[in-house]
């Protein structure tokens, strides 16, 4: 039990960037409020450390932050006057081809036009509407289950968003540059690329490079949480590590209890507290497939045949949107694919700080069925080989991550899933369950505030932060309203 006081208003579980928003948004409103975590450091998905040799520092799990520099709460926050600095990289992102050519998303959307032969006026109509709005519509993109703002909007979003990746581009194109960018793109869903909604994807994250760019944080993700966790101790928040939570009744009293977990520790914690039904619907969640991650040390930066690749802190490889589907096919599947979709990123290029001296870092992932213990270093080392011959050459040491791993590393990680759930159409509108609020559980102390609710993954803190606005509603504006009655009753 942490040493502090007797009671609380409300206590967070889960120091991942969604447990310090919803902490933060809390501590705010003047709550008392304590953050547990499990961990011997905050961050969850957004920690830094020297995994293959000293003095060379890289993000254990997430890296690039498109969504983190243009969230709304985060953007609130003034992360920048406790050490926050973001690094852009001239282009957001490479996509490579198999023989090695590269395209590029740039910042200009006319510029990544331009690169995009016959496709690139489409790929401009496509995407204008969306970077031109960007403000008014990443909100609603990251906004709780509703009514948005501006519906018409929305609207014209939506039916972009929600065919698959191949029907759009099916719709749009006639070359192979831009399906394969959005394709790539789109392959973070971890989901097959003829899905519905995959097209969501590609459009939220594209339009974001555009606008805002896909930036690093200097000096690692470690800064963001640092950020983070330096704003919530300046509102008074007290937080708790090497706290592990097995059952609700281990934490201290508080008027709220808010979980940045998946689901199924949910139901192993508090699982107790609720009815059957909301208990087995929970129990019926699905998660998605794994990631296998390596990091690297490198005495150079990676030899790419294109020299275009050294302009993006992003790089994506395996060539044309049929390579890509094919790969996530068949992970989906519960198949190695053979010539996986690797994402890749050289911060170094752009951030030397986490090096030593002439000296770079680099990490790549592809995507492997569910809990697979199958070791695709190999594989990911051969993709990489293929586009930047020499790479192994420069390899001084490796550090490899399975799904298992990942998800002994950080048990939001189920069977190595790095978003918190599997994307399909109704995990994507509705998760964890059908419910009009769905950071409120049944009990009516217990809320959830991981990227197993709206709007799901990525280091941005939107998960956290309408959890506490469901927090607020439902127990200190009841609370109020209920005293008030009281007192006219009196």
């Amino acid at each position: 039990m942490p040493r502090g006081r007797e009671r609380y208003d409300v206590v967070v579980v889960g120091a991942g960037p969604n447990g310090l928003a919803a902490a933060i948004a809390l501590a705010q409103r003047g709550l008392a409020t304590l953050l547990v975590e499990a961990s011997d450091s905050p961050g969850g998905g957004a920690r830094s450390a020297e995994l293959t040799a000293p003095g060379f520092l890289h993000d254990v799990c997430s890296s690039v932050h498109p969504l983190g520099v243009a969230s709304p709460f985060f953007r609130s926050l003034g992360l920048e006057r406790h050490g926050l600095e973001w690094i852009e990289s001239p282009a957001p992102l490479a996509h490579v081809f198999r023989d090695g050519r590269a395209i590029t998303m740039e910042r200009s959307l006319e510029a990544t036009g331009a690169g995009l032969g016959r496709d690139g006026p489409a790929y401009v109509r496509l995407l204008r509407p969306f970077v031109e709005h960007f403000d008014e519509l990443l909100p609603m993109v990251l906004g709780p289950p509703g009514l948005p703002p501006d519906p018409v909007l929305y609207a014209r979003f939506g039916l972009r968003a929600l065919p698959s990746l191949s029907t759009l581009a099916s719709r749009w194109f006639r070359g192979e540059d831009a399906p394969a960018l959005l394709a790539g793109i789109a392959a973070h869903a971890m989901r097959p690329l003829e899905a519905a909604a995959t097209s969501s994807f590609a459009l939220v994250l594209a339009m974001a490079g555009h606008a805002v760019g896909w930036p690093l944080a200097k000096g690692g993700s470690q800064a963001i949480t640092s950020a983070l966790v330096a704003r919530f101790r300046a509102l008074g928040g007290e937080l708790a590590l090497h706290f592990r939570v097995s059952r609700l009744d281990e934490l201290p009293s508080a008027r709220a209890y808010v979980f940045d977990v998946t689901p199924k520790q949910l139901v192993e914690i508090a699982g107790a507290a609720f009815p059957s039904h909301y208990r087995k619907a929970l129990q019926r969640y699905a998660y998605g497939p794994g990631v296998f991650k390596m990091d690297f040390a490198l005495s150079e930066p990676i030899p790419f045949r294109d020299p275009a690749c050294a302009r993006a802190a992003t790089v994506h490889l395996s060539g044309t949107l049929e390579d890509v589907a094919l790969a996530e096919r068949t992970v989906v599947e519960g198949r190695m694919a053979p010539h996986p979709f690797v994402l890749l990123v050289q911060p170094t290029r752009f951030d030397p700080s986490r090096a030593p001296e002439g000296k770079h870092i680099a990490w790549a992932y592809c995507h492997v069925p569910h809990g697979s213990p199958v070791d695709a270093s190999g594989a990911i080392e051969a993709v990489i080989e293929e586009v930047a011959p020499g790479f192994r050459d420069t390899i001084l040491a490796r550090h490899a991550m399975d799904p298992l791993a990942l998800e002994r590393y950080d048990e939001n990680y189920v069977g190595g899933d790095i978003g918190g759930g599997r994307v399909d159409v109704r995990q994507l509108l509705f998760r964890p369950v059908m419910r009009p609020d769905p950071y409120a559980t049944p009990a009516p102390n217990v809320f959830l505030c991981s990227s197993s609710t709206p709007p799901g993954g990525g280091v941005h803190g939107m998960c956290g932060y309408h959890a506490a606005q469901s927090v607020l509603r439902n127990v200190f504006e009841r609370d109020a309203r209920e005293g008030a009655r009281a007192a006219f009753r009196a």
